[in-house]
């Protein structure tokens, strides 16, 4: 039975993609693989695969959630027009939780039965409420959320590197760069959350192997004002700041270090960035200070994949905006492509099958936009190793390569939350 494909609200995305209240049935095709049938239970027909998108499209994480979609739909366009995969053509079923874990649960429960899994479920908080249920219902998912944390089961991906591998690689980095010596001490501030908690652990590695002090400033992820923060710091021999902030909380801390007198160098996570802050010169200029570090290309990455979505976007979404979320949108469909291959070869796109497929893919091809990704243990996130970047106003999407992909020694050693 082939599902029909209706688009309810317009997005600026390609016509493939069914919005809320939209999804498919549920594939009546065989369930046990006989006779060289493909077994499925969930979201495949005979002539498609339909993969959820729960994402923000209205709520505060607006900007970035539909950049991740639409580089979760350039990546289906790109296979559709390359003939599909396993003979069907990939069908996303996007819906819009505002960024309320309320909205979330029960459009998951809607979409659970037609979907195969998800290329996108963003938020920790939204991962927070639908982990148990995704968990029961073998729903495997791509989050759009660094915490390792999160990564406790089978059924959970990251794109990219975690928060902690992230601060690793960054802290080593500053040290290359003669910022930081072993023995010294570096203060961490950073949003008393679970993506800020992360993000310490990997701070916290770091200094135990290199004798540092770490100086803990746990501060609400709502923080805004940090001059008080900055304050405290003065005078307590600080060599380094690490930063696990909102973006707001993070300019107001390179603009305290500035103003301050402090003029430390700084290394932060990926969520400390967005392109609003460009709108501010002064920000720009104490940015100037941090380096940020995340696990894939930024828009304006100069690898020729990067410099290919560039071109897709612009041909695709011409009224939009592009940022940060593009790439891992992209790769997410990277891995969701390499696990449908595999699970195909196989003959079982089951939610089993799918899991069991994903579970044996040691080298997925991040096309450039990342290193080879990894999905083999389901406490590692997909790679190790990172993107160090700087703020450019210049540059596409507002930050520039500086050195990448970079490893650390003490990030490849790193044993994260649930290693196996």
């Amino acid at each position: 039975m082939k599902p029909t494909s209706t688009a309810c609200l317009g997005l600026g995305l390609a016509t493939a993609l069914v919005l809320t209240g939209c999804s498919t049935k549920a594939s009546d095709s065989s369930a046990d693989g006989e006779d060289g049938a493909l077994a499925t239970d969930f979201g495949v027909t005979d002539d498609e695969i339909t993969l959820g998108v729960l994402t923000d499209t209205s709520g505060v994480f607006k900007a970035v959630g539909l950049n991740l979609t639409q580089g979760n739909q350039l990546w289906a366009d790109e296979v559709n027009a390359d003939g599909g995969i396993c003979g069907r053509q990939i069908v996303l079923d996007v819906q819009d939780h505002g960024y309320k874990p309320d909205t979330a649960v029960p459009l998951y429960e809607q979409a659970k039965e037609s979907i195969a899994g998800y290329i996108q479920l963003l938020g920790s908080p939204i991962v927070a409420a639908l982990k148990g249920k995704v968990t029961t219902d073998q729903v495997l998912s791509v989050i759009g959320t660094n915490s390792s944390i999160l990564l406790d089961n089978d059924y959970l991906i990251i794109p990219g590197s975690g928060y902690d591998l992230e601060m690793i690689n960054g802290l080593a980095w500053a040290a290359e760069q003669g910022e930081l010596s072993d023995g010294d001490k570096i203060a961490h501030i950073y949003a008393d959350s679970e993506y800020g908690q992360n993000g310490l652990m990997g701070s916290k590695a770091y200094a135990a192997e290199h004798d540092i002090e770490v100086v803990e400033v746990p501060v609400g992820a709502a923080d805004t004002d940090m001059t008080s923060t900055i304050t405290k710091l003065k005078g307590q021999g600080i060599s380094v700041i690490a930063l696990s902030l909102a973006p707001a909380g993070a300019a107001s801390v390179a603009l305290q270090n500035e103003s301050q007198g402090l003029n430390l160098p700084m290394i932060g996570n990926n969520p400390n960035f967005a392109t609003t802050l460009l709108a501010d010169d002064a920000v720009v200029e104490a940015m100037q200070d941090l380096h940020i570090v995340q696990g894939f290309e930024p828009y304006a990455g100069d690898s020729p994949k990067s410099e290919e979505l560039r071109t897709s976007f612009d041909e695709t979404f011409p009224d939009e905006e592009p940022g940060y979320g593009v790439p891992p949108g992209y790769l997410a469909g990277l891995m969701w492509g390499a696990i449908l291959e595999k699970a195909c070869d196989n003959g079982d796109m089951t939610r089993q099958g799918l899991v069991d497929a994903r579970l044996s893919l040691d080298a997925v091809d991040g096309a450039g936009l990342s290193d080879t990704m990894d999905l083999t243990d389901p406490g590692v996130p997909a790679v190790r190793s990172g993107y160090v970047l700087q703020i450019d106003a210049d540059a596409i999407g507002g930050e520039s390569v500086v050195e990448g992909p970079y490893l650390s020694t003490e990030a490849e050693e790193y044993k994260t939350p649930h290693q196996a």
